[in-house]
């Protein structure tokens, strides 16, 4: 059977929408690429946004900063010793990049100027900290990445 140019073409655009569709369906059901978002709720996120840059803006004047060192026992977060424990309120976020199910938030309560995120919480790799705290009547924010 001898294949005219028509059919050739005819073949060729088979071909390529086969291809075509190989791929859609191969990124769309391959779990290997499957990316989560940042957060769930961008927008809601963006909005606050401004509120975030004050409460930066607040930390960056403070006389001392948050510090977080990694230890045998996991991270170690230290907030500044010129303040009073009692006043110290807030809420520390741990992101990790590549995994969204190991994401976690702990309470701020101290009882010393150190907070320990346990190793056991901990995997191996890059993590985003985020801590949203006041003290008295100021708001402040500090975010690192980390690598444990």
């Amino acid at each position: 059977m001898k294949i005219n140019w028509g059919t050739g073409i005819v073949l060729a655009f088979l071909a390529f929408i086969s291809f075509i569709l190989f791929l859609v369906i191969t990124m769309t059901t391959n779990k290997e690429l499957d990316h989560d978002l940042v957060v769930d709720e961008y927008y809601k996120q963006e909005l606050d946004f401004q509120n975030k840059l004050d409460k930066e803006q607040n930390a960056a004047h403070l006389a001392e900063d948050i510090r977080v060192e990694k230890t045998a026992e996991g991270f170690l977060v230290h907030f500044p010793e010129n303040m009073e424990l009692n006043d110290i309120k807030g809420k520390m976020f741990l992101y990790r990049p590549s995994n969204k199910q190991l994401d976690f938030e702990l309470p701020v309560s101290l009882s010393t100027h150190t907070l320990l995120v346990p190793d056991d919480r901990l995997v191996d790799g890059r993590w985003n900290i985020e801590i949203d705290w006041t003290h008295g009547p100021e708001s402040y924010f500090f975010q690192q990445e980390l690598t444990y």
